[in-house]
């Protein structure tokens, strides 16, 4: 069986519905939705690669390093500010963050 580009895009589309069933569903713990959307850019850099790979052109594979280190950076700059909340507040539950307004 050859895997084709559908099989890419059907991929793609399953971390794309889980990450947004992650962020929608869970909305009470900071490091689920940033995994959550790791898991959404995660998707559409599958397809930016499927599609530059089925196409034959390298500007894909390229635009993915960007995402990949835009993503890594937000990974980072997202951890460290749940770790001062939480030696803040001793919590890192989304309810918690309202208390902050104003």
């Amino acid at each position: 069986m050859v895997v084709g580009l559908f099989h890419y895009l059907f991929v793609g589309a399953l971390l794309l519905v889980l990450g947004i069933f992650g962020i929608f569903l869970n909305r009470k713990n900071v490091i689920v939705i940033l995994m959550s959307i790791e898991l959404i850019l995660l998707a559409a850099n599958l397809n930016l690669v499927a599609f530059s790979a089925s196409l034959d052109d390298m500007v894909g594979q390229v635009f993915v390093m960007f995402t990949l280190t835009v993503a890594a950076a937000e990974a980072a700059i997202g951890l460290a500010i749940v770790v001062v909340y939480f030696r803040n507040r001793g919590s890192i539950q989304v309810e918690d963050v309202n208390l902050m307004k104003g």
